[in-house]
């Protein structure tokens, strides 16, 4: 599906692993973020990747805990980045470009190349 299609954002884009052009697993859809007056049409204006983007699905003293142990960093993709949906979100560019792969990128240094990764 081409994301200028309809969309069921709950059940076909939250919690949807995201790839990069180059075939790279970088994140899942944590949120999304709209943009439209009332009245008017709604768009999915990007999609929020990382343990930030929960702020708005929990309550406050579990975000909290959340928080403490995963940080609150939060990267916004936008749409016009995304190429397809299907059981994976693709996207037109690398991980980087969109800021995706930091803390990966900065701890990769330590963890020794081994099986999967």
């Amino acid at each position: 599906m081409k994301p200028s299609g309809k969309l069921k954002l709950v059940s076909e884009l939250l919690d949807l692993p995201i790839q990069d052009r180059d075939g790279r697993a970088c994140g899942i859809v944590d949120d999304v973020e709209l943009a439209g007056e009332a009245g008017e049409k709604t768009i999915v204006k990007a999609l929020l990747v990382g343990p930030g983007a929960y702020r708005g699905r929990m309550p406050g003293w579990v975000f909290a805990l959340v928080r403490a142990v995963a940080g609150d960093r939060m990267t916004r993709v936008p749409f016009a980045q995304i190429d397809t949906i299907d059981s994976v979100v693709k996207l037109k560019c690398t991980a980087t470009e969109v800021g995706l792969h930091q803390v990966e990128n900065r701890v990769r240094r330590w963890i020794p190349r081994k099986g999967a990764m």
